[in-house]
């Protein structure tokens, strides 16, 4: 049974300019210079407080690594992962929710875990990319890890934490944490069992 670092600690990134209403997950959005700045800032307290590494990961979507690239200014190490990106919501991404009709939608909620939405990705299959990536997350230095994520990522990472399957219904996913809210990703087994991804060759 593989333990998640009891030290992996995660930001969702800040508010993006014109997610309001929008289906967002790939849809590489900008965020406010001064947001970025500013949770930066608190990243940066945080560590100076805590005695953390000044090292961070993030994925390459902007509303992430903006904030990663500030603290790049600063002196750390910013590194881009993209195991750590959002759910990929296929032909849906960067729509508004009134844009994607009804039946879709239905879809999705009637086989939550395995309908891939928009010809994206499914839950099932973020799960296990999630999983696989905090196993390789917690056996890297330094410690703890810091890391700028998306809330989808933050709640698959929570949900592998203490879950040996995927939800089967919409009411059971978790609520998203506020932008910029702190999260500690629990000192734990990974429960979830996700698929064992293809060797290379």
């Amino acid at each position: 049974m593989t333990t998640i670092s009891p030290h992996l600690i995660a930001w969702r990134h800040p508010r993006p300019i014109g997610a309001e209403g929008r289906c967002i997950g790939r849809t590489d959005l900008p965020v406010d210079r001064r947001k970025a700045k500013r949770l930066a800032h608190r990243i940066r307290q945080a560590a100076r407080r805590h005695g953390w590494p000044r090292a961070v990961h993030s994925s390459s979507l902007q509303r992430c690594a903006a904030v990663g690239r500030q603290l790049r200014r600063w002196g750390w190490h910013h590194h881009i992962d993209d195991t750590l990106l959002e759910m990929d919501f296929g032909a849906w991404d960067g729509l508004t929710w009134a844009q994607i009709a009804h039946a879709e939608v239905d879809a999705w909620c009637r086989d939550f875990a395995h309908h891939a939405p928009g010809g994206g990705e499914s839950l099932r299959a973020m799960l296990d990319r999630v999983a696989h990536s905090l196993v390789d997350l917690s056996a890297k230095p330094p410690s703890p890890l810091l890391i700028i994520a998306h809330a989808g990522w933050i709640l698959s990472a929570r949900w592998a934490a203490s879950h040996a399957t995927a939800p089967a219904q919409p009411s059971q996913w978790p609520s998203a944490p506020r932008y910029g809210e702190c999260c500690v990703l629990p000192a734990a087994p990974i429960q979830y069992r996700p698929v064992e991804p293809p060797k290379r060759k």
